[in-house]
């Protein structure tokens, strides 16, 4: 199977459409972009870089190994955020919203 990163952008280009379509079909897209109803988008501001079908990750067939994009690792303190809107009132030097999505898979683990 072949999946490129696309570096400058950071989207998943898919060479085949048959590829992409294994992806879809064997569940190895555990991420996609929504819009605010919920529905997988292709559109930015919800999907920021245009990935086809709203793919943001990427699994293993095992569930063992994942590749994500926005990279939520940057951004799991409130400290590293560049700019979030006034009225979210968080105190700048506590967790963000993203490290929620690392608790979870550390408990789902234990």
């Amino acid at each position: 199977m072949s999946v490129y990163q696309c570096g400058h952008r950071g989207f998943s280009f898919f060479p085949d459409e048959n590829v992409l379509s294994d992806v879809v079909k064997s569940n190895l897209a555990p991420l996609r972009y929504c819009d605010d109803a919920n529905n997988v988008t292709e559109v930015y501001p919800f999907n920021p870089n245009g990935s086809p079908l709203g793919i943001a990750a990427l699994c293993s067939p095992n569930g063992r190994h994942l590749a994500l994009m926005p990279h939520p690792e940057r951004s799991f303190m409130m400290w590293q955020y560049p700019w979030y809107p006034k009225e979210w009132q968080v105190e700048k030097s506590g967790p963000s919203p993203w490290l929620r999505m690392f608790q979870n898979a550390r408990e789902w683990c234990s």
